[in-house]
């Protein structure tokens, strides 16, 4: 009886050692095609690579124009640039896809002149910000509170599930397309934390949903940044910090800091009471939307470990202790930095092993 269980533990060591040696090597090699793959689209660690040609102050060009174009005036607005149909509509905008010369655009009015503060606030963004990671801007009219900006076919991130799910875009349900969205998220947020226009925070952005209806999907599968009515400024050194609205905020989704603190004393919310904060409210929410941007694909479970550490910490409870918008993007494609992620793939091939055994 000894002679056989000798035998046979020694027949399962054997076979479990190929095992682990395989599961690791698989990791490894996951390891590095995670950072290959980041390395072939961010050439730095600050800006990514992009298709986008710049053109001079107060002009765009869209990608089947050969030439930059001023931006548009009024009356080419009112005579070159017609309403097809309203494809959106919130308390600030309505916004309609239109038409200029053959050229598909998104045109929003001013829904309401209560909200006419928060239009013209948004259009200054959009004057002040404009880079590859925001929303193209193709003119605009003070005169009738109406803007004009590039159409994204495909729609905003609230769609990116159904459009990854049509058969025409299936190929790009992959890890590889879902962590370049997720990449594009956090570089657009260190953008706004350092813009030309100062250090601004998404205010709009209490939900999940809400958030991201901000970002648009691109034709190529990048994001940029839409809606730019709610980005107020925060400076410390100058006491400026921000309250994201005039009401209570409730859920997992806010950041620590933007929750009622005398709620659970019973005390009835006072916005006079309420405490001011800064851009740290949205390193609290990447690793949430983050989730819903890798989907349940083939190696997102991977990415997520390769994420888990810089994730828990985006998720402290002191905003103090979390880290910077770069340090996110950083660590997102860091290639030295693979030791929870080793650490990972053992308890996966511990996991691999036993069903093995």
């Amino acid at each position: 009886m000894q002679s056989t269980m000798g035998r046979t533990n020694s027949s399962t060591i054997s076979h479990s050692i190929p095992v682990v040696g395989v599961c690791l090597a698989a990791l490894l090699l996951s390891n590095v095609l995670i950072y290959l793959y980041l390395d072939s689209v961010y050439q730095t660690d600050q800006q990514p690579v992009s298709s986008y040609v710049g053109c001079g102050p107060r002009h765009f060009k869209m990608t089947t124009m050969k030439n930059c174009t001023p931006w548009l005036q009024c009356s080419q607005i009112n005579s070159e640039v017609h309403k097809l149909k309203l494809i959106g509509q919130g308390a600030v905008k309505k916004v309609y896809l239109a038409e200029w010369r053959r050229q598909k655009v998104a045109l929003s009015k001013l829904a309401s002149l209560d909200y006419l503060d928060d239009f013209l606030h948004g259009l200054s963004m959009l004057e002040a910000l404009q880079s590859p990671l925001v929303v193209q801007l193709v003119g605009f009219c003070l005169e009738d509170n109406t803007l004009v900006t590039e159409h994204h076919p495909l729609g905003s991130l609230l769609n990116l599930d159904a459009v990854l799910a049509q058969e025409r875009h299936q190929q790009h349900n992959t890890w590889q397309i879902r962590l370049r969205l997720a990449t594009d998220y956090v570089a657009i947020l260190h953008y706004l934390h350092n813009s030309p226009a100062g250090r601004r925070v998404m205010c709009d952005s209490n939900s999940l949903e809400k958030t991201l209806s901000q970002f648009l999907l691109t034709s190529d599968f990048h994001l940029v940044v839409n809606d730019v009515d709610a980005l107020p400024e925060v400076d410390p050194s100058r006491g400026l910090f921000v309250k994201c609205g005039h009401r209570e905020l409730t859920g997992d989704f806010v950041a620590p800091e933007q929750l009622w603190p005398l709620r659970n004393q019973g005390k009835p919310f006072s916005d006079d009471l309420m405490h001011e904060y800064d851009e740290r409210t949205d390193i609290w929410k990447i690793p949430d939307v983050t989730w819903f941007l890798m989907g349940r694909v083939p190696g997102g479970d991977l990415v997520h470990f390769h994420l888990f550490q810089i994730h828990e910490e985006c998720k402290k409870e002191d905003p103090k202790l979390r880290p910077s918008s770069l340090d996110v993007l950083k660590l997102t494609f860091a290639r030295q930095d693979g030791r929870l992620f080793s650490q990972t793939g053992r308890n996966i091939c511990h996991v691999d092993q036993q069903r093995t055994l």
